[in-house]
């Protein structure tokens, strides 16, 4: 009879196991959310399992939570995971245990791959008899219950991460739009651009507006902040840009509107270095200010200068503090060196920087060439220099020759 009974009773036991097996999977493969799939697990484990004390640790992007527990004080929660995570295969609790695990009777970690996504702690177990089969089936659903949440999780990351490569690849074919492709030129000037963002979309601004045959200006900024926040701020400030360089025949009182245009959509939350040199290839004539930006270097004659006068930063403040502008009459074959910051930042292996003094070293070394080969050579230089050292900012260059 005792044979008979206990025969019954691990028959029911396998047919209780099937059944609740059945019912998760299904749960699952219906899609029932979290939350619906924690209470299950909870209600097994307490109605049908009979079990006492558990809790259950689910490894999130915020870190570890609890979604899951029976009778299980909250402040030793903190404790509990800290101890649990030293082990990597099923746990019988055991007495030199610290003193909250030996609240449990075991310790069930999950594991995905290399790292665990679940840990499951039980404890008052009803039967001791069938204690074996009643762990291993435990042990299962647990599996299946964080595999399936693990799966959610990474489910939400996959799509998360293709709307995200979908934004930057439609930022990043604006913002190829928004950077000049054909700049024309003529017998009197020439200007080369070259811009590499340090991701798919970066802060870096170049531009180029012809005004009339003999007058253009070229335009270089840095918008703070990078991927699509800066690729929508910069079309902003292109837009601000075009509409008010045409009303403004002083660069003065051009860039003091465009600071206030620029400040009213950031309100000093971003901000913009900048620099605009206007050429009157007629009058033989720079004009220029740079709000902010790294100095671009001019090669006017035997002399070399760095082009630093102008006011602080666009976009800071609602009124510039001051602002300046100042001409400078050219010589023969001038060239106007523009570049933003990601240049001077660039690193060789030995953690040298490609500094100001190396940069102005090459302008004067080599001013004499068109500013398109100036920019290759200059790039075939970087890419020497740096060596498999990764860029670490955007690089944009324009390069001016007045003939």
């Amino acid at each position: 009879m005792d044979i008979l009974d206990k025969l019954e009773k691990e028959l029911s036991l396998k047919e209780l196991q099937i059944k609740s097996l059945l019912t998760i999977t299904q749960a699952i493969n219906d899609n029932v959310s979290s939350e619906g799939l924690f209470n299950m697990y909870r209600s097994f484990l307490s109605w049908e399992m009979g079990i006492k004390k558990m809790i259950l640790y689910i490894k999130s992007d915020q870190g570890w939570e609890v979604p899951s527990k029976i009778d299980v004080p909250d402040e030793i929660e903190e404790d509990l995971i800290k101890e649990s995570l030293q082990y990597k295969r099923l746990h019988t609790v055991k007495d030199d245990d610290h003193s909250f695990v030996r609240l449990f009777d075991i310790i069930i970690p999950v594991f995905h791959k290399d790292y665990p996504i679940a840990y499951a702690l039980i404890g008052g177990i009803k039967d001791k008899e069938d204690i074996y089969n009643k762990i291993q089936f435990i042990t299962t659903i647990t599996n299946i219950i964080a595999v399936a949440i693990e799966n959610k999780r990474l489910f939400r990351q996959q799509i998360k991460q293709e709307r995200f490569n979908k934004e930057m690849e439609l930022a990043k074919e604006f913002q190829q739009m928004l950077i000049p492709e054909n700049i024309p030129s003529s017998d009197f000037y020439k200007v080369d651009i070259y811009y590499r963002p340090h991701y798919n979309v970066g802060g870096d601004y170049v531009d180029f507006v012809k005004f009339s045959e003999n007058r253009f200006a070229v335009m270089i900024a840095d918008i703070s902040g990078k991927g699509v926040a800066a690729a929508l701020l910069m079309s902003n400030f292109q837009a601000m840009l075009h509409s008010l360089i045409y009303q403004y025949r002083d660069l003065e009182t051009f860039v003091f509107a465009l600071n206030q245009a620029v400040y009213r959509i950031t309100q000093s939350d971003k901000f913009i270095t900048f620099f605009i040199a206007e050429i009157d290839t007629k009058e033989r004539e720079l004009t220029y200010i740079n709000a902010g930006h790294f100095p671009p270097y001019l090669v006017n004659g035997s002399e070399t200068r760095e082009l630093k006068t102008g006011s602080t930063v666009i976009g800071a403040f609602d009124k510039l503090p001051f602002i300046e502008e100042e001409k400078i009459k050219l010589k023969t074959d001038a060239l106007l060196f523009c570049f933003t910051d990601g240049l001077a930042d660039i690193q060789n292996e030995n953690g040298v920087y490609f500094e100001e003094s190396m940069v102005k070293e090459f302008v004067l070394s080599n001013n004499d060439l068109p500013p398109e080969e100036f920019n290759n050579k200059l790039l075939e230089e970087i890419e020497a220099f740096k060596g498999e050292q990764e860029y670490v900012d955007d690089i944009a260059i324009l390069t001016t020759k007045v003939y």
